[in-house]
């Protein structure tokens, strides 16, 4: 993360990171049938701890041929702020849903980098589970000579 000033701002930005929400997987993807954490999941997840502890969310794009390159940047009250640096992918079609698409994957993408959260972790919360109880097999009878 490449920082500037850093008199409060990294203090701050610590407090509100330990009330970040996870970012739930509320939105499926119907070609891969599994569930995922869309942007406006990842936003909510962290807009309020960042808002209440002095930040506002900025995403700035920049210049790119093939896709979209994103910033997010954590502007703190004072006039500081902090840079997650810039990512970049590759738009898959050549027009507005491909560029709309690409982007609203990098600003998902760039923002829980940038914040440190991932989404909620499926299979982590099936392995957590307690395990089924053992089903009671009947024995077959033995036969006797």
């Amino acid at each position: 993360m490449e920082q500037q000033k850093t008199s409060g701002i990294a203090k701050a930005f610590v407090e509100a990171q330990k009330e970040f929400a996870p970012a739930l997987k509320t939105s499926t993807n119907p070609h891969f049938r599994s569930k995922y954490v869309d942007l406006s999941g990842c936003v909510e997840a962290v807009l309020d701890a960042l808002n209440n502890h002095g930040f506002a969310l900025i995403q700035k794009t920049h210049d790119c041929d093939n896709g979209v390159k994103v910033e997010t940047i954590f502007m703190y009250e004072s006039g500081e702020q902090i840079s997650g640096g810039v990512i970049s992918v590759p738009a898959d079609k050549q027009n507005a849903q491909g560029y709309g698409s690409a982007l609203t994957y990098a600003r998902r993408y760039s923002l829980m980098a940038a914040c440190g959260i991932a989404p909620e972790d499926d299979d982590g919360n099936a392995a957590t589970k307690a395990p089924a109880p053992p089903v009671a097999r009947q024995q077959e009878p033995v036969a006797k000579k």
